[in-house]
């Protein structure tokens, strides 16, 4: 995958219906100068993730919800700050994976069933998948850094990218 593909794709992102970049930054300033995210600011990730599940996160304690997030921080990998985030109301992987781009957008990426296909019809990975766990999250990540490293664009950058190759080409229905 080549810097003008991403660089391409990047510009689509625009027209789609995807997180908005702006809001993950403003997401992201608050859970560094905080050092943790509030049930109300998990809600509002949450909502531009998925807004049919948003409503689950009212659910966790805020105490929970500090707890989990300043955790998060100071826990090392992948797997383990993705699977801690997952274990609040409302916050399967992709929607976890706002978190920890918000976070840091140097390292990680916003992925969904649209960014796995991407993967796949470019033979990163085998298989349809329409749903995700942390093992998931893992697997995609890695293909995502690869490309981020080839091309000079921010993991952040490439998940975008690839969502919107996967809107712009999908045939069909997305499940």
């Amino acid at each position: 995958m080549d810097h003008s593909l991403i660089e391409d794709y990047l510009a689509y992102y625009e027209q789609t219906q995807g997180v908005l970049p702006e809001r993950l930054s403003e997401f992201g300033n608050w859970y560094r100068e905080q050092g943790y995210l509030t049930r109300d600011q998990l809600y509002e990730i949450a909502y531009e993730s998925s807004t049919r599940s948003a409503h689950h996160v009212k659910r966790n304690p805020q105490s929970r919800c500090r707890e989990v997030t300043e955790n998060v921080i100071s826990v090392s990998g992948d797997f383990s700050k993705i699977h801690l985030l997952s274990g609040l109301r409302g916050f399967k992987a992709p929607t976890a994976s706002c978190v920890l781009t918000a976070l840091d957008p140097e390292t990680h990426a916003v992925v969904d069933t649209r960014v796995w296909a991407t993967l796949e019809r470019f033979e990163y990975l085998d298989g349809r998948k329409e749903s995700f766990d942390a093992a998931d999250y893992v697997t995609m990540i890695g293909p995502i850094r690869e490309i981020a490293e080839q091309t000079g664009y921010s993991p952040e950058a490439v998940g975008y990218a690839l969502f919107a190759y996967d809107v712009k080409h999908r045939e069909g229905t997305l499940h």
